[in-house]
């Protein structure tokens, strides 16, 4: 039996500017934004090469906005992520070496956390 985990939900407190952020500077794509009735609204948003997406809006997390800290997302390069990241106009941190991986971390306009990880394949 597999398990597949598709969708995280992030809490955020304006789905615009997460959506402007999450397109327009991390790159992601906007796979849908729709407005079902006013106070509910769906966004979700699809890194590249991910088969897992992220959704936001309003009216479908009962979570604080910028509390999420937990997301893990693997990246082939640790140092070309983080040139493309600050480029873009995103703080990130310096790449930090672990015998397990390489990291770099940052957060979105409310303040959630994402960890970005180069897997790290021991000899």
């Amino acid at each position: 039996m597999d398990y597949r985990i598709e969708l995280i939900f992030v809490p955020v407190s304006d789905p615009d500017r997460a959506k402007e952020f999450d397109e327009g500077k991390l790159g992601w794509n906007v796979d849908h934004d729709y407005t079902v009735q006013p106070g509910l609204r769906f966004v979700q948003v699809t890194p590249p090469g991910s088969a897992c997406s992220i959704a936001f809006g309003e009216g479908i997390s009962e979570d604080e906005p910028g509390s999420m800290r937990n997301v893990q997302v693997v990246i082939d390069d640790a140092d070309a992520t983080r040139a493309a990241l600050v480029e873009a106009g995103v703080e990130a941190s310096e790449v930090d070496e672990q015998a397990w991986g390489r990291f770099v971390t940052f957060a979105d306009p409310d303040g959630n956390r994402w960890t970005l990880q180069q897997i790290v394949r021991q000899g």
